[in-house]
């Protein structure tokens, strides 16, 4: 009895096969709205054409109204042929459902804001109008502040860029205000041979004061830095490469810097809240007249006691025979630098949100991104905000796990 022989199918191959990849399908396109900015002496843009122009590629629509650009040297003609629409009415920017702004929210702007909107804008602790919020959680709103924005790493990148270029500012700043013209101490911030170099103190080991004391080195400056944060002063050794008088702030030691200084930046920063006072009255009436203070962190309210806000029209006051340049939004002076750093964050961040079916779902997926919501569907979301505002704080995290 034979046995049975196997068949062998003749279609069969050993050829290799094509590996198939899982692609993520796209998501819809967002329609954005650019609106031109009418506060704060805003001069930056939030998106420039470039980044316009590759988020139209992938499939979205850009709104920017007349002139939005036009401070920061980006003119209609840019944004038109990069695909967006211009258009001169402010009404209809309003009308896009995520709307990024390069200045706050005002309250000019409620009556434009539309229900179940996503803002992207900066949130200025020290100029915030409490009938804002409370207008914009009635309407629904989720809005993302530019200071609280995390990437990845857990950094803030919209604020290291901002800080870089205010730090590298501020010795720029302080030159102009120390020449006799501008009733300083006539004296050159560089120094010269034979003359002793004049002594910045910089309060604030962060992004802000290792960019201020690497243009004031440059120039040829005396600099000492003061910060609690022990690490921070190391890290910044060692990022500058050479020795610098640095020191914790302890008020005697500091009261004795200041008054023999030329300049004195504050640079400061805080996680949330207000930057801690560190300066007071008395020892701002002590330094020498005609020197400079440059209050770099009065955006969150200041670290020198004295300082006041002031606008870019009119950047200075006088106090003690002290001179204070206390504008909060020095960025803006270089607005077409600051412009492209901005962009160059939220551009990739709006091409996310749309691949996963907006801001709220790529909330979801980017637990870092949450830090930087401050009004979820209209429920306040910073408990500083809540604090200060007295208004109901409630746990972003819940909120976002309750709608999945």
């Amino acid at each position: 009895m034979s046995k049975k022989q196997p068949v062998i199918s003749t279609s069969f191959s050993y050829e290799t096969l094509e590996e198939t990849l899982d692609i993520r399908v796209g998501g819809e396109g967002v329609a954005i709205g650019i609106p031109r900015e009418i506060a704060f002496q805003e001069n930056r843009v939030s998106l420039t054409p470039d980044a316009v122009a590759v988020l139209i590629s992938n499939g979205h629509s850009v709104v920017v109204e007349h002139n939005a650009g036009d401070a920061a040297h980006f003119r209609d003609k840019e944004y038109s042929d990069a695909g967006a629409k211009i258009v001169h009415s402010r009404e209809e920017v309003f009308k896009a459902p995520i709307l990024v702004k390069s200045a706050p929210v005002i309250e000019e702007d409620i009556p434009l804001l539309q229900m179940g909107q996503v803002i992207i804008s900066p949130l200025h602790l020290s100029m915030l109008n409490p009938l804002v919020i409370v207008e914009m959680m009635k309407k629904k709103i989720t809005a993302l502040s530019f200071e609280n924005l995390k990437d990845d790493s857990g950094s803030y990148p919209i604020v290291r860029s901002m800080s870089e270029i205010a730090g590298s500012a501020v010795m720029l700043i302080a030159a102009q205000y120390l020449s006799s013209a501008n009733h300083g101490k006539g004296v050159l911030l560089g120094g010269i041979s034979g003359i002793a170099p004049i002594k910045v103190i910089i309060l604030g080991a962060g992004i802000v004061g290792e960019y201020a004391a690497r243009t004031a080195l440059s120039l040829g400056a005396s600099v000492k830095v003061f910060d609690n944060n022990v690490s921070r002063l190391i890290r910044l050794q060692n990022t500058i490469g050479q020795r610098l008088w640095t020191s914790v702030i302890e008020p005697k030691l500091l009261t004795k810097q200041l008054r023999t200084c030329e300049v004195a930046v504050g640079a400061l920063s805080a996680e949330t809240g207000r930057t801690p006072l560190i300066v007071t009255e008395e020892m701002v009436s002590a330094m020498r007249p005609g020197s400079v203070i440059v209050d770099v962190s009065i955006d969150r309210g200041g670290c020198f006691e004295t300082s006041e806000v002031t606008a870019q029209d009119s950047p200075i006051f006088m106090k003690y025979g002290v001179i204070h340049y206390c504008v909060p939004n020095i960025p803006s002076a270089f607005a077409r630098t600051a412009s492209q750093a901005i962009s160059n964050v939220l551009m990739p961040l709006l091409i996310e949100a749309g691949e996963e079916g907006g801001i709220e779902n790529l909330a979801w997926q980017k637990i870092h991104l949450r830090n930087g919501i401050y009004l979820f569907k209209g429920h306040l979301t910073n408990f500083y905000l809540s604090q200060r505002l007295d208004l109901k704080y409630t746990d972003l995290n819940l909120l976002i796990a309750s709608q999945r």
